[in-house]
C-alpha cells in the first residue's frame, strides 16, 4: 500500500467517523437513533398515516403507489370472477345459448381482473359490459367506482405534497464549509456565510444558533447534549434579512459567549457542535422552511474571514462570484476574546490566503512602526 493510498485511506475513514459522530451533517439531516421503542407507540405511526408515507423514501412511495392499484384490481377481480361463477357465466360451466350473464365476456379470471382493471381506470373498452341481471354486482361497481376514486385522489394528492416538500427549496440555500473567527467593529465575532441560490426571495427569515456539548452541573450530574442559544446578526440586524444576496452571519463573542473562554490553542481540543438554523418562507410557495447545518471545532478557523464576493459593474449591475464562497484569507487576529484590546497577544496565521481576482489588495501604513499591512482593506479593481 503506496504512502498516498494509506493516507487517503485514513482521511476516509477519519471523515467517515466525524460523519456518524455529528448530530447534524452539512446538508441537515439529524444524525440519531431511537431505540427501544414500545409497540403501541409505533401504532402511532399508522395512525398518522400521512406524514408517515411523505417521509417515506421516492422508491418507497412508488411501491406502495403501484401495489395499492394493482392489489386493488386483483381484490376486485377476484369479487367479479366469484359473482360470474355464482351466475354460471364461466366458460368451463357450459353456459347455455340463451343465458343472461352478469357481465359480458367475463368468462374466466384473467377477464375478470381487465374487467375489475378497466372499471376502477373508467377506461371503458366497451367489450366487457355489466348487464341489469345482477343487482349485486351493480352494487359491486357502484363501490369500486368509489374506492378508486378515493385511491387515486389520496396517492394524487401524495405525490404532489412530496413534490412540494419545503425542505427541497432548502436545497438551494448553502451555508459555507467553515466558519471563521475574527475582529468585527472592535469586538471579536464568529462568522458564517450563507447564500440563497435563487432570485425568489425568502421572507420573515430567522436566524439562530445552538451550540451543543456534554456538561457537567455543579452537582455531578452529566447532561448529554447540552444546549446553549447562540445570536447570529447581520448588518441589517437579524429579524426579517432582505436575503437577496449573500449574508455573512455574526456571533459577537463576549463575555456571554460559550466561546469566550476558549483561545486559537485550545478552539481545537473542545468537543461541541454548532448548529446553525434558517427560518423562512418562500414567497412563491408561501411554504415555511427551515435549512440547517452544523460545524465542530476542525471547521472553525481562528484568525481568518471571508474573501468579498459581491462586486458592481461600471453599468451598475451587481454580480456575485460564488466561486469564493468559502474562500478565507489570514487576518490578524486576538489570540483569545478576553485580550482583544492586547496587540501583543494578536495571532496572525502565515498561511497564505485565496486571493479574489475581482479585488485588489491595498496597503494601509502603519505611522507608529513605519510597516504596511496589506491584508485588511480591499476594493474592487477599477
Amino acid at each position: 500500500m503506496t504512502p498516498t493510498l494509506s493516507q487517503w485511506l485514513r482521511d476516509y475513514l477519519e471523515e467517515r467517523r466525524i460523519h456518524r459522530n455529528r448530530l447534524v451533517t452539512k446538508d441537515g439531516h439529524c444524525n440519531i437513533e431511537f431505540g427501544n421503542v414500545r409497540y403501541s407507540n409505533r401504532i402511532a405511526y399508522l395512525l398518522d398515516l400521512w406524514t408517515t408515507i411523505l417521509e417515506f423514501r421516492w422508491s418507497v412511495v412508488l411501491s406502495l403507489f403501484t401495489a395499492s392499484f394493482l392489489l386493488s384490481w386483483f381484490i376486485f377481480g377476484l369479487i367479479w370472477f366469484w359473482i360470474a361463477h355464482d351466475n354460471g357465466d364461466l366458460w368451463w360451466q357450459n353456459p347455455p345459448d340463451d343465458h343472461n350473464p352478469c357481465v359480458i365476456n367475463v368468462i374466466g379470471l384473467t377477464t375478470a381482473f381487465l374487467f375489475s382493471f378497466t372499471s376502477q381506470m373508467t377506461i371503458g373498452y366497451s367489450i366487457r359490459v355489466i348487464t341489469p341481471v345482477c343487482p349485486g354486482a351493480i352494487t359491486v361497481l357502484v363501490i369500486q367506482t368509489l374506492i378508486g376514486t378515493i385511491v387515486k385522489s389520496f396517492w394524487c394528492g401524495v405525490v404532489i405534497a412530496k413534490m412540494s416538500l419545503p425542505k427541497k427549496r432548502a436545497k438551494t440555500i448553502n451555508f459555507s464549509k467553515v466558519a471563521v473567527i475574527c475582529p468585527r467593529n472592535d469586538a471579536l465575532c464568529l462568522q458564517i456565510r450563507v447564500a440563497n441560490l435563487r432570485k425568489s426571495l425568502l421572507v420573515g427569515s430567522q436566524i439562530y444558533g445552538k451550540l451543543l456539548r456534554t456538561t457537567v452541573t455543579p452537582e455531578g450530574d452529566t447532561i448529554i447534549m447540552d444546549q446553549i442559544s447562540i445570536d447570529f446578526t447581520v448588518d441589517a440586524g437579524k429579524d426579517n434579512l432582505f436575503f437577496i444576496c449573500p449574508l455573512t452571519l455574526y456571533h459577537e463573542i463576549d463575555k456571554t459567549s460559550p466561546f469566550f473562554e476558549m483561545a486559537v490553542n485550545t478552539l481545537q481540543q473542545q468537543e461541541f457542535e454548532l448548529v446553525v438554523f434558517l427560518d423562512s418562507t418562500d414567497e412563491f410557495t408561501n411554504f415555511s422552511c427551515q435549512v440547517r447545518t452544523s460545524y465542530i471545532p476542525r471547521e472553525i478557523m481562528w484568525g481568518y474571514e471571508f474573501l468579498p464576493i459581491i462586486s458592481r459593474s461600471k453599468e451598475g449591475t451587481y454580480s456575485v462570484d460564488f466561486s469564493e464562497f468559502t474562500k478565507v484569507m489570514p487576518v490578524t487576529t486576538p489570540h483569545c476574546a478576553g485580550c482583544f484590546h492586547n496587540e501583543k497577544a494578536h495571532y496572525y496565521d502565515p498561511r497564505d490566503g485565496t486571493d479574489n481576482p475581482v479585488f485588489e489588495v491595498s496597503e494601509i501604513p502603519n505611522q507608529e512602526e513605519g510597516t504596511s499591512v496589506n491584508f485588511r482593506t480591499v476594493r474592487k479593481k477599477s
